[in-house]
C-alpha cells in the first residue's frame, strides 16, 4: 500500500515486475518516488497510484522533497552522482532532465503510442540525443492576462502583438490616470535578475524571430538582428508602461500590482488564475487570458515551458516496475486525475476537450491555444551547463533593461560568452 516517509533510510528490492499493468506479478516491488509535491499534492497522491498498485501488486513509498526547486536539483544531484539504487523515480522539473540526462533511463519505447498523444514540444525538452530520458504528467506555459473591463470601457481589442501592446498599455494606462487612478500601469512582468527573465526574455526573442538562445542542434543563435530589436523594444517599458521596479519583479510581485487592479496586462503562469479570481481579489472576474504576443511582423507566439515529469533511474533495482509506473503517470488517466483534483494542466492534447475537465477546471481548455505555441529553454542542447548558459542570458538580458547596455552589444559579449562556455 502507498506510504510516506520522512527520510532516505531505505530499501529497495530485487523483484522483477511486468510492464503491463494487467500482467501477472510474481513478486511485488516496492517503488520509491521522490518528489518536490506539498500540501494536497502529498494528500492525493495516494488516490493518483492506487489504480496503479491495485492492477500490478507493487506498492509506492513517496518521499518529499524541500519546496525548493533549487534544493531539490542539488539533492537528485547527489544521489544520482552516487549511483543511489533506493530511488527509483525522480519527479522532474522540465529543464532538469536533460541536465541528469546520463543517469535516467530511456523511456520512449516502453511509452509507445503515448508519446505521440502528448504536447511535441513537451516531449521534445524531455528528447536528449534521441532518447527519452523523462515523461511528462502535467505542464505549465505562460499567458498574457488582460483586464477586458478597461478594455471595453476604452475600445480596445486584445493586443496581439508587442508592438500593439505597448501602444494600447499606453493608452489605457494614460486615460485612466488622467481619471485619477495614478497607480495604474500597462504591463507588469518578470523583470528580476533571475530564471524567470531568461523565460520573459525567451519569449520575446523567439515570438520576434530571433531564435531560441541556443538551438536544438547546439548553434548559439542569439546574437542576429531580431533579438536585438526585441530587446531595445522591451527596454522601453520601465518607466513608461511598466513600473522601474518591474527590474526586481519576480512572479509574485508582478502578481501582487495585478490582483489589487493596478495592472492592465499581465505576463504570468497559470496559478494566477485562481488567485486572480478569488475572493480577495480586486479583479475577480475583470480579466481574461490570451496567447503571448509577437513581434516584428512574426505570426508565432512563444510562451516558455514549464511543468514536471518521471524519470526512472538506471541505478534502481526496480527499473521494470518503475517504468510501468512512469508509464501510468504519463497515461490520460492519471493526468485526468491530476487535472480534476489538483487543476494541474494536462500535456496530453485530448485532455482540453475533455467534458469534465471543461466543467470542473474551466481554466485548463482555455491554455490549449497556449501550449500548442510553447518553447523549451534550450537545457537539451546544453545540458550540464544550462544553469550557467542560462544566468549568462539572464543577465545580459537585464543590462539592457537597466540601461548599462545597448542591446547590440550586449548580445555581442553574449554571443562570446557562451561560445567559451559551451567549447570547455
Amino acid at each position: 500500500m502507498f506510504q510516506i516517509v520522512k527520510n532516505m533510510n531505505l530499501r529497495g528490492t530485487a523483484a522483477v515486475a511486468a510492464l503491463s499493468l494487467t500482467a501477472s506479478i510474481a513478486h511485488a516491488d516496492e517503488i520509491t518516488y521522490v518528489s518536490g509535491a506539498t500540501g494536497a499534492a502529498v494528500e492525493n497522491f495516494a488516490a493518483l497510484v492506487a489504480p496503479w498498485e491495485e492492477a500490478t501488486g507493487h506498492t509506492v513509498t513517496l518521499v518529499p522533497m524541500p519546496s525548493s526547486t533549487t534544493d531539490q536539483f542539488g539533492q537528485y544531484r547527489l544521489w544520482l552522482a552516487a549511483g543511489n539504487s533506493d530511488v527509483d523515480i525522480y519527479q522532474t522539473d522540465v529543464i532538469w532532465a536533460p541536465q541528469l540526462a546520463d543517469h535516467f533511463v530511456d523511456l520512449r519505447d516502453a511509452a509507445g503510442d503515448l508519446v505521440e498523444r502528448h504536447f511535441p514540444s513537451i516531449i521534445e525538452s524531455q528528447t536528449v540525443d534521441g532518447s527519452l530520458v523523462a515523461l511528462p504528467i502535467y505542464t505549465d506555459a505562460p499567458a498574457l492576462y488582460y483586464r477586458s473591463d478597461l478594455l471595453e470601457k476604452h475600445g480596445a481589442t486584445v493586443p496581439t502583438t508587442w508592438e500593439e501592446l505597448t501602444v494600447t498599455a499606453q493608452m489605457i494606462q494614460d486615460a485612466e490616470r488622467a481619471e485619477g487612478q495614478s497607480d495604474l500601469w500597462g504591463f507588469v512582468w518578470q523583470g528580476n535578475s533571475y530564471e524567470g527573465l531568461t523565460c520573459n526574455a525567451l519569449e520575446w526573442v523567439k515570438s520576434s524571430g530571433g531564435g531560441q538562445i541556443i538551438e536544438a542542434d547546439g548553434a548559439i543563435s542569439i546574437n542576429n538582428p531580431n533579438a536585438v530589436a526585441a530587446l531595445e523594444l522591451v527596454a522601453q517599458w520601465p518607466g513608461t508602461i511598466s513600473p522601474e521596479g518591474v527590474l526586481a519583479y519576480q512572479e509574485e510581485e508582478a502578481r501582487g500590482v495585478w490582483q489589487t487592479g493596478n495592472a492592465v496586462f499581465m505576463r504570468n503562469w497559470p496559478y494566477a488564475y485562481g488567485l486572480g479570481n478569488g475572493d480577495d481579489s480586486a479583479v475577480k472576474g475583470l480579466f481574461g487570458v490570451a496567447t503571448l504576443p509577437t513581434g516584428q511582423g512574426h505570426d508565432m507566439s512563444a510562451a516558455t515551458l514549464g511543468g514536471w515529469n518521471v524519470a526512472v533511474s538506471k541505478y534502481s533495482d526496480n527499473q521494470e516496475a518503475a517504468i510501468s509506473l512512469a508509464v501510468y503517470l504519463a497515461s490520460e488517466e492519471a493526468q485526468k486525475q491530476l487535472a480534476l483534483n489538483e487543476s494541474n494542466l494536462p500535456t496530453i492534447v485530448s485532455l482540453y476537450e475533455d467534458a469534465d475537465i471543461a466543467e470542473q477546471q474551466p481554466i485548463i481548455p482555455q491554455w490549449k491555444d497556449v501550449f500548442l505555441q510553447a518553447v523549451p529553454r534550450p537545457s537539451a542542447p546544453t545540458r550540464q551547463d544550462y544553469n550557467e548558459v542560462s544566468t549568462l542570458f539572464f543577465s545580459a538580458v537585464h543590462s539592457v533593461l537597466s540601461g548599462d547596455e545597448d542591446a547590440a552589444t550586449a548580445l555581442a559579449e553574449l554571443e562570446v560568452d557562451l561560445e567559451d562556455l559551451l567549447e570547455d
